[in-house]
């Protein structure tokens, strides 16, 4: 540990009865530990701090506001006082300190105390995610399921058939949109919990074939025409066909729903060195630089007036970055408000896939 021998000290063997090596393995062992670690003697002055807790030693900023935090938490625990506290830090990066002092008593006398420094950065992180899923789910499901009572409310005290008819027909259009809410959410459950998807090797080009063929009549209804570029058949991934065709429409079904009548949705492939990097670039509404962080989260919309009319669930992009991330990839987007944007998916090709499998 990092202390100097006390006047008296047995050479090779300190005041705990440990010898040198001993006490060398229990400092490397505390130092291999996440937490940060500050020890204090019965005076405060301190004995030993593992390597997690050396940076906040003589920190200046946010930091020094936690070294502040533990020396009173140890102040206060070397009067035999246990405590703890939650402290944020502003950064950057954003962080969450959780700390805690005990004291360290023998024989009914406080010999010193200690306290334990853990990062919680990431475990708040994952609360205020499911924190605002939950808000979300509801928000998102309360919206038809109320649209829904109340079309059958008013179906039922109507004595008009034309009123009725349509009625009837926002009723269907509700059920949908409920439906593929529900079927989405269905979707990014799955792909959430199969951390590591069957891949089996699947030609690029069949699953974007069939996309452009399943969606393009529809996109053409629209006004809206989609040119896909011949892909060389070679190009190979392992993948979850299945969950890789969710992703390829998704990144389609977007671009048409953000692209006015007459601008077109161009689909390609490229290689970049190990990876096989699928295009779909379209000329719509384009979406704020303010919003380019947040669109791969659950049910974030830059458009929420348009998503309603086009039926959007606010998952599909989720759904796409979960994916590429299950896949070893990655989703990125470039746009220019006004002028479109252009989604990238990069996958791993079959030839390197196993490296990818053994890393996940």
């Amino acid at each position: 540990m990092r202390r100097a021998p006390a006047p008296g000290d047995t050479p090779g063997v300190d005041e705990t009865g440990l010898d040198d090596d001993a006490f060398a393995r229990l400092t490397r062992a505390l130092d291999a530990v996440p937490d940060g670690v500050v020890i204090v003697d019965h005076a405060g002055r301190e004995e030993f701090r593992n390597a997690a807790a050396e940076r906040f030693r003589d920190a200046r900023h946010s930091e020094a506001l936690a070294e502040h935090a533990v020396a009173q938490l140890l102040e206060r625990a070397g009067r035999g006082q246990p405590g703890e506290r939650e402290l944020p830090l502003f950064g950057p990066p954003r962080e969450v300190l959780e700390l805690r002092a005990l004291p360290l008593v023998a024989d009914g006398q406080v010999l010193g105390a200690v306290a334990l420094i853990h990062d919680a950065t990431d475990a708040r992180r994952v609360e205020s995610v499911r924190r605002d899923f939950v808000a979300n789910v509801s928000h998102e499901l309360k919206t038809p399921i109320g649209a829904l009572g109340l079309l059958a409310e008013t179906i039922a005290s109507a004595d008009d058939v034309e009123v009725v008819r349509r009625l009837a027909e926002r009723l269907v259009r509700e059920s949908e949109r409920l439906g593929r809410i529900v079927d989405d959410l269905l979707d990014l459950s799955l792909i959430e919990a199969q951390a590591a998807p069957i891949r089996e090797p699947t030609p690029i080009h069949v699953l974007v074939d069939e996309t452009v063929e399943r969606l393009g009549p529809l996109a053409l209804a629209r006004g809206i025409p989609v040119r896909a570029d011949p892909i060389p058949e070679e190009l190979v991934v392992a993948c979850d066909a299945v969950q890789l065709d969710s992703a390829i429409t998704n990144l389609l079904d977007n671009a048409v729903k953000y692209s006015e009548p007459g601008q077109e949705v161009h689909v390609c492939v490229e290689t970049v060195g190990d990876r096989v990097v699928l295009v779909v670039e379209d000329h719509g509404i384009g979406i704020p630089s303010r919003d380019l962080e947040r669109i791969f989260e659950r049910f974030y919309r830059v458009d929420k007036a348009r998503s309603r009319v086009t039926g959007g669930t606010g998952l599909g992009l989720a759904i796409v970055r979960h994916v590429a991330e299950a896949h070893g990839g990655e989703v990125t987007v470039e746009s220019t408000e006004g002028e479109g944007s252009t989604f990238r998916l990069a996958l791993p090709l079959a030839d390197h896939a196993a490296g990818v499998a053994e890393a996940s």
